[in-house]
């Protein structure tokens, strides 16, 4: 559950929905997130190399959300995996195929030739790959119109904002100290750092007692 025990590191938004909240919140997010729902990667069709979308928070490999809802919170997660055949995996098997079609043909091979063994290289290689899998959890408590995002990663982070906005009608907003003040009112000028905090003060007393 991310609130008591997951990632440390986390970004907070506030969320505005972008029309009236249906009654029936829990179908709302069972039909929102499960239009977003994470698809396996299949290595034996097609080229793609990343997955991303939302699960069940318990399951990763679950995408009903028949029990997002708990309490005051919305709890799930945004799953991303990665499947990459190594270059080098690619070269060394091209190399051993090389030097054997030579021996057996009694000229290198062309470059029409190698380029449509790398091709099945790639595509057997693909099909013995694990793709990578990074799973970051997800709080909308439901009262306060707050998320939090458990990832340290920025790119994960704006990745999963435009998910849940997409897939939920939601504008999120980021909670950081500077955008409170902006919304409380704060001019932009009084946000920066005060000479006293970047040593300007002490610079000039530094600088009269050498000159003394």
């Amino acid at each position: 559950m991310p609130v008591l025990g997951g990632a440390v590191t986390f970004a907070r938004f506030r969320s505005e929905p972008g029309k009236k909240l249906p009654s029936d919140t829990r179908r709302w997010l069972a039909k929102g997130l499960g239009s977003g729902a994470f698809e396996p990667l299949d290595p034996s069709k097609g080229d793609e190399e990343r997955a991303a979308g939302f699960v069940e928070l318990e399951d990763h490999e679950a995408t009903s959300f028949a029990s997002v809802i708990q309490g005051e919170y919305a709890l799930f997660a945004f799953r991303i995996d990665t499947l990459k055949v190594p270059g080098g995996a690619v070269r060394a098997e091209i190399d051993r195929w090389a030097s054997a079609f030579e021996k057996e043909h009694g000229r290198p091979a062309t470059k029409r030739e190698k380029a449509q063994q790398k091709e099945s290289v790639r595509h057997l290689l693909r099909q013995r790959a694990v793709p990578t899998s990074r799973v970051h959890d997800v709080s909308v408590n439901l009262k306060r119109g707050q998320v939090q995002v458990w990832a340290a990663s920025r790119k994960a982070v704006e990745e999963i904002v435009a998910a849940l906005e997409g897939a939920l009608d939601l504008k999120l907003s980021p909670l950081t100290p500077s955008a409170l003040a902006t919304q409380a009112g704060a001019a932009e000028g009084a946000l920066g750092p005060t000479p006293e905090l970047v040593g300007l003060e002490l610079s000039k007393v530094e600088v009269r007692d050498g000159e003394a």
